[in-house]
């Protein structure tokens, strides 16, 4: 789900806020279902790993030169990639995280929270 600015929403669970901070101590709680306005929507772009980096490096050296190398050194190439697959597969799969600014209409914002936290009203 991808919300969008000025989408209307609803507070999809109830949400703890710490005051000052502190997690172990006094906190604030806004109850689920609270509706607002989404002032802004934030994608942040998937972390590469260092093994989806080599992947892709190694991928990309096998279709530029892999029909000129050394049969040996083509396999060991192929064998560098299978190893490398499923860490590839699980980056693939990774969505972006996307966060959102909310002004509540009780008058608090909440900002940078995952747009899960919240629903899409239906108009």
């Amino acid at each position: 789900m991808t919300l969008d600015e000025g989408r209307r929403v609803r507070l999809a669970s109830e949400l703890r806020l710490p005051l000052a901070g502190d997690f172990d101590g006094p906190s604030l709680f806004l109850a689920a279902g609270n509706e607002g306005t989404v002032e802004r929507v934030t994608a942040h772009p998937r972390v590469e790993t260092p093994e989806a980096r080599e992947y892709l490096r190694l991928a990309s050296l096998l279709d530029a030169y892999g029909p000129q190398m050394p049969p040996a050194s083509k396999r060991q190439l192929e064998e560098q990639i299978r190893t490398l697959e499923p860490e590839w597969r699980a980056y693939e799969q990774r969505h972006s995280r996307v966060t959102v600014r909310v002004r509540l209409d009780n008058g608090f914002v909440v900002d940078d929270a995952e747009e899960d936290l919240f629903a899409p009203l239906i108009p």
